[in-house]
C-alpha cells in the first residue's frame, strides 16, 4: 500500500517513470507539480512526506508548509535552490547526488576549452555568412603547453585533470577545501587564487555556489586575468558576475567566455552578454547524457526512498539532523 506522497517540482527528462519504480517499492507516490512556483508547492507540500526538485526554490516558506515533509531531495550536486538552514533548523534531512555526470561536465568544459582555443564557433559563423577567410578566427594558439586553471579541483575539477593531461596542457587549480598535496597527486600544480586568475589561458570553473563563491569572478578579476585568455564556467552562474563579463568581452579585457550556466538560469533576449561574438554559450546541459540522466533519476530517487524507509541516505548536505533523536534509528 502506497501511504506516502513525494511532490515532484520539475525535471528536464521525458519520463519520471525510474522514480516511481524506486519510490514505489518504499510506498510512495508520486505528484507532480504543475508551475513548480512557491505558491502552488506551499499548497501541495502539506500532505507530502517528500519533495523532489531539480531547478525549483525551495524556500522556508514551502519547507515550514511542509508538516509531514521528511525530506527534500535535489536532482543534482548543488543545492543552493533550497534553503537549507531552513530545513536544518526544522530537522529535515536535504540530500543530492554528489557523484554522477562527472564525465559529462568535464567532457563539455574540455569541448568549450577547445571551442574555443581552436575558434571553432567563429569559424562557423563566420562561414554561414559567406566568410571563409581564415583571419575571421585569429588568433589561435596551439593548445598543448598552454595553461589550464581548474577553479574548484573536487571530483569534476580532477576529471577535468585527467582529460586535459592527454592535450599536453599545464594545469594549475585552486581549492579552498583541498590540501596542497591531494592536488599535487594529480599531476597538477596548487597556486593561490589570485595566481590562477593570472596565469591561466583557460580558466574552468567548478566550486560550488555559496556566499563566498558569489561574483568570484568579478569585474576586478576579469581585468586581472591575460589578454586573450578565457573562462569556462559549467557550474553555476552566479560564480560569475555577468553583467562585468559583458563588458570583459565587449572591450577585450579577454579573449573569450563560454559558459553553459547563467543568473538567471535564462538570460533575458537583450542581455548584452548575449550580443558578444566571443561568448559561446549553452543552456546549462552540461550534466547531460542519456546515461548522466538515467543515474540521476534512480540516485536522487534511491536518497528520498532510503530516508522513506528507515534508512541513511548515500548523501546527506545537512548531517547534523542524523543525530537528531527522530532520525538515530536510520539503518546503514
Amino acid at each position: 500500500m502506497n501511504d506516502k506522497l513525494v511532490i515532484v517540482t520539475d525535471y528536464t527528462w521525458p519520463s519520471i517513470e525510474p522514480e516511481a519504480t524506486v519510490l514505489q517499492k518504499a510506498g510512495a507516490n508520486l505528484v507532480e507539480a504543475g508551475t513548480g512556483e512557491e505558491e502552488e508547492l506551499i499548497r501541495l507540500v502539506s500532505e507530502a512526506d517528500g519533495i523532489l526538485t531539480c531547478f525549483r526554490n525551495i524556500t522556508s516558506s514551502v519547507i515550514e508548509a511542509g508538516k509531514k515533509l521528511k525530506v527534500i531531495g535535489r536532482y543534482g550536486i548543488g543545492v543552493d535552490n533550497i534553503d537549507i538552514e531552513a530545513a536544518t533548523r526544522l530537522g529535515i534531512p536535504v540530500t543530492n547526488v554528489p557523484a554522477y555526470c562527472l564525465d559529462e561536465v568535464a567532457e563539455h568544459a574540455m569541448a568549450f576549452l577547445l571551442a574555443c582555443g581552436r575558434s571553432i564557433c567563429r569559424y562557423d559563423s563566420s562561414i554561414r555568412k559567406g566568410n571563409w577567410d581564415l583571419a575571421s578566427g585569429r588568433p589561435i594558439y596551439r593548445i598543448r603547453g598552454r595553461t589550464l586553471g581548474i577553479l574548484g579541483f573536487g571530483k569534476i575539477g580532477q576529471s577535468l585533470a585527467e582529460k586535459a593531461i592527454g592535450f599536453g596542457l599545464k594545469i594549475i587549480a585552486h581549492d579552498a577545501f583541498i590540501n596542497d598535496e591531494t592536488i599535487r597527486k594529480g599531476g597538477v600544480e596548487p597556486v593561490s587564487l589570485d595566481e590562477i586568475v593570472s596565469r591561466s589561458d583557460f580558466l574552468s570553473i567548478h566550486t560550488p555556489l555559496n556566499r563566498d563563491t558569489r561574483h568570484l569572478i568579478n569585474e576586478v578579476r576579469l581585468r586581472k586575468m591575460k589578454p586573450g585568455s578565457f573562462v569556462l564556467n559549467a557550474a553555476r552562474g552566479g560564480i560569475i558576475d555577468l553583467e562585468a563579463l559583458a563588458v570583459a568581452l565587449k572591450e577585450g579585457w579577454i579573449g573569450g567566455a563560454a559558459i553553459d550556466v547563467f543568473e538567471p538560469e535564462h538570460l533575458p533576449d537583450d542581455h548584452p552578454l548575449l550580443d558578444a561574438p566571443n561568448l559561446i554559450a549553452t543552456p546549462h546541459v552540461a550534466f547531460y547524457s542519456e546515461e548522466s540522466v538515467l543515474d540521476l533519476q534512480r540516485l536522487a530517487a534511491e536518497n528520498v526512498a532510503a530516508i522513506l524507509s528507515n534508512r541513511r541516505p548515500e548523501s546527506v548536505v545537512n548531517p547534523e539532523v542524523l543525530e537528531l533523536p527522530r532520525w538515530t534509528n536510520l539503518q546503514v
